[in-house]
């Protein structure tokens, strides 16, 4: 969520110099240049349009002769993995710092700090949103060295109110992000950080107690929910290689 497949750059070329082909399509919208206003259509836009777009994404590869795909994502983005994975076939799950389905939540109030600024606005849901600088430094880049979390502060990109209700609220919005863990039968590599304050680690057990294929869950002592930077990413890097090698 507010990010671009930029997040994913130096894992990429990890995953690329351990042979493995990558392709990181764009959100719907995220391609928009940062500091434009928020592009049309984006504030009525639902969680399945992401999921429908990555479909098809999958499709294109599919077309192409790939065999089927391990998904990887990261936050909202493994959220999106997993409901892609019910829908096509997948060769595993990477789920990073993975957000809650309706079905795998875990009460914490650490996500309402974070968002608080964005979420006390009324008719949030209806309009598109981006996560302001404090509460962003508090619950996402907590931990991060100042320079870093200000450069991915600025890179941010708007994204839609509807999603992140859905997400935070699911009772309310049609249970839409309800995952079918009885499609998510391949493997599964799931890492969180102790001290992730907006996708807590008690997401990421819930999760990984779902899912019905072999599980690898490892939870990074003092490690904020933003894993993309210094040896925390060189380590996050090397522990997908690695799960990716142990799969052939």
């Amino acid at each position: 969520m507010w990010s671009t497949p930029a997040t994913f750059d130096r894992l990429r070329l990890a995953l690329e110099a351990a042979g493995h082909a990558t392709h990181a399509p764009s959100l719907l919208f995220h391609d928009r240049p940062v500091g434009l206003p928020p592009a049309p259509g984006l504030r009525e836009l639902p969680i399945r349009a992401y999921v429908d777009q990555l479909e098809a994404e999958a499709l294109k590869l599919a077309a192409a002769g790939s065999g089927p795909p391990i998904i990887l994502g990261h936050s909202m983005g493994s959220l999106l993995a997993q409901l892609l994975a019910a829908r096509t076939a997948h060769a595993g799950l990477v789920l990073l710092s993975p957000a809650a389905a309706a079905n795998s939540q875990s009460f914490s109030t650490d996500p309402f700090r974070t968002l608080k600024n964005v979420i006390l606005k009324w008719g949030w849901w209806e309009e598109p949103t981006l996560c302001d600088a404090e509460g962003a430094r508090w619950g996402i880049f907590n931990g991060v060295p100042d320079d870093v979390a200000r450069a991915e502060i600025e890179a941010l990109v708007w994204d839609s109110g509807r999603v992140l209700a859905e997400m935070a609220l699911p009772p309310l919005f049609g249970n839409t992000t309800r995952v079918d863990y009885a499609r998510l039968n391949q493997p599964a590599l799931v890492l969180v950080g102790t001290e992730d304050r907006i996708t807590p680690a008690g997401i990421a057990r819930a999760t990984a107690r779902n899912l019905t294929g072999t599980v690898d869950y490892h939870e990074l002592p003092g490690a904020p929910h933003w894993l993309f930077w210094g040896e925390l990413e060189r380590q996050v890097s090397g522990m997908v290689v690695e799960w990716l090698a142990g799969l052939h």
